[in-house]
């Protein structure tokens, strides 16, 4: 290190002391400061073939990312991994959903044949329009609709839908237009909604002004992740088993951008099989490996094939994988290490786990990860799956409440790390090691498919109200780039440069 004095430790030195460290067990000292905060460059590399403006991706879990999260994360920039967690043609149906738009809503239109008399959704306060289609699905021509305040005007509720529907032949806008151009529209003739639809007249989704005016009022959207034929980019996870070619086969169709295997322990003949096994069959399809946490690990995943690693192992806030199984290591050093070993195979690293705050997004970048993927800290946004619960008791795991406000926080009753919560908005977020979610099938992700008894390697919680993801996630962006501003990093390469060259320094948080 130039310079008359040594402060702190290199990250050489500290990550080789036996010692495993957290994102909470270390901190940055700050470096010299020669460029504006804007000038900070976060893009980078999913995997070999797939880059990002932004270093996100949102986390293969049942109750973060489907179609609405993975479309919004594109459309900042990031990218989102659909889980596993159903049937191959579902998933396949949510990578076709998210691949045939261009703006990040999803309205989940009703539909109804024009012979249907009754229309229980209009009791609710969340359908404005009921469509009406040939087979009572989006899968046929629209015919016409049935606006609320049409119905509640009736007074023959037995009416059939055909008779008293709309036929609209201007509504309908091709599912290329992006967000402006659906805005002009429905400015230009005073329309409430547009039906975005596919050719030959599939519905794709319907967007309404009102929602149109809500992603309008949050930062700026860019052109967001985009493949080479002009559509949103998005992953999907499968798992390593003979079944999962079949499910792989099915996503290849439906136009998936890059495949990530999912297992809490990556290292195994029946994942390296699985890399060799997609290289081979499609061999322009960009395969992740993991998790891994040691560099042994990544060695081996690295020579089978990989295209990217996904680095953590019980670090995430619902994950009890070290504390059931002993097993694991923390997530600072995981990061570090394999991020060592992988940077000389020009293989990106995602760190995977132990996102609470941006303080930890930097952390994870700087100590060598070209991504992080997160789960608790989108969980809860309007694109998670899912309810909103309101004024009933929830109970939280300790770590599930994420990035909130202090007040929020406290608003929480802790008991045996437990939280109680009453007043807030809240959506369940659980563990793929949950009990409830190995139900559901996430079981072959922990190698325990075929096992008589479950062993749960994850909990149920969670987790409060964040808003939507197209405002959660830029403003997490810009506290990012301060903290590089802050380490003189004006990107992640010049950051990891910086670290390498032991120009950064850390040191270990010492509590009394």
């Amino acid at each position: 290190m130039a310079g008359e004095f040594e402060d702190g430790s290199s990250a050489e030195k500290l990550f080789n002391q036996g010692y495993s460290y957290t994102y909470d067990d270390v901190i940055f000292l700050p470096h010299y400061i020669d460029f504006p905060t804007d000038a900070v460059n976060l893009s980078t590399r999913l995997s070999r073939n797939i880059p990002l403006s932004i270093p996100c991706v949102s986390s293969p879990m049942d109750t973060v990312t489907e179609s609405y999260m993975a479309a919004a994360m594109a459309a900042v920039g990031g990218i989102g991994v659909i889980h596993s967690n159903v049937t191959p043609s579902e998933q396949a149906d949510m990578i076709r959903s998210v691949k045939s738009r261009r703006v990040p809503i999803l309205s989940s239109p009703v539909f109804k044949t024009p012979d249907s008399r009754i229309v229980k959704e209009f009791e609710g306060d969340d359908v404005p329009f009921v469509f009406v289609t040939q087979s009572g699905n989006e899968k046929s021509k629209l015919l016409g609709y049935v606006a609320k305040s049409d119905w509640l005007g009736l007074k023959d509720t037995e009416i059939k839908l055909g008779d008293i529907m709309r036929a609209d032949a201007n509504m309908f806008v091709p599912c290329h237009y992006d967000l402006g151009q659906i805005d002009g529209k429905l400015k230009e003739e005073g329309r409430d909604f547009v039906v975005v639809e596919k050719e030959g007249g599939e519905v794709v989704d319907v967007v309404t002004k009102e929602e149109v005016e809500r992603v309008k009022g949050y930062p700026k959207l860019g052109k967001g992740t985009v493949g080479y034929d002009g559509r949103w980019m998005v992953g999907a996870a499968i798992g390593t088993r003979e079944s999962d070619k079949g499910r792989l086969e099915h996503l290849v169709k439906a136009g998936v951008d890059v495949i990530v295997l999912d297992s809490s322990q990556g290292n195994s003949i029946y994942q390296i099989e699985m890399i060799k096994y997609v290289k081979q069959t499609y061999p322009e399809l960009d395969v992740i490996g993991g998790n891994v946490v040691t560099m042994s690990q990544a060695q081996n995943l690295i020579k089978a094939g990989v295209d990217g690693l996904r680095v953590g192992m019980g670090s995430g806030s619902i994950c009890t994988t070290q504390e059931v199984c002993a097993v694991g290591r923390g997530q600072a050093t995981a990061v570090y290490k394999v991020s060592s070993i992988a940077a000389q195979s020009g293989i990106p690293v995602i760190a995977d786990g132990g996102i609470s705050f941006s303080g930890h997004i930097v952390k994870a970048l700087v100590l060598g990860a070209s991504t992080v993927m997160m789960g608790s800290f989108l969980a809860g946004s309007t694109e998670a799956p899912g309810a909103y619960e309101l004024n009933e008791e929830i109970v939280c795991h300790r770590d599930s409440v994420g990035i909130v406000s202090k007040e929020l926080r406290n608003s929480f009753v802790n008991s045996n790390n437990l939280l109680y919560q009453k007043g807030f908005r809240v959506k369940k977020y659980r563990g793929m090691g949950s009990l409830e979610a190995m139900t559901k099938g996430s079981d072959q992700r922990y190698l325990g498919d075929t096992a008589k008894l479950k062993i749960a390697q994850g909990v149920v919680g969670a987790v409060a109200d964040r808003g939507s993801v197209l405002k959660h996630v830029p403003y997490t962006m810009q506290a990012v780039k301060q903290g590089f501003q802050d380490l003189g990093a004006s990107s992640l390469q010049s950051a990891h440069d910086l670290l390498r060259s032991k120009t950064l320094r850390l040191e270990v948080w010492v509590t009394l």
